[in-house]
């Protein structure tokens, strides 16, 4: 079965490549109309350039390259909330070897 284009997907968006929407008057009711041919919408439709069939191609390389930008990011954040955690813990561990020293030291 071979639709040339449906009302929802036509075949074409140019309108002067459509088919007329009322039929003709001279015509009787039921008829085709022979002056309607997809000829310039099949070439349209062809003529599609190099980019645009590698348009989803660059999109989805560049929607990688943000998701790898943005997950960098995150890692570099969480490396530096975990060299703070640290420094905290090497200021409260030199805090306590001071604190033990200047006891020893009082005794």
């Amino acid at each position: 079965m071979n639709i040339t284009g449906t009302i929802d997907r036509p075949l074409t968006h140019d309108p002067k490549k459509q088919a007329p929407m009322k039929p003709s008057t001279s015509e009787p009711a039921g008829s085709a109309i022979p002056d309607f041919t997809t000829t310039g919408a099949n070439a349209s439709h062809q003529n599609r350039t190099r980019e645009m069939h590698l348009m989803p191609e660059a999109l989805a390389r560049a929607h990688m390259h943000e998701r790898l930008h943005q997950a960098e990011q995150e890692r570099r954040g969480m490396r530096l909330v975990a060299a703070r955690r640290m420094q905290r813990r090497a200021e409260r561990a030199s805090m306590r070897a001071r604190r033990a020293l200047a006891m020893a030291v009082m005794q």
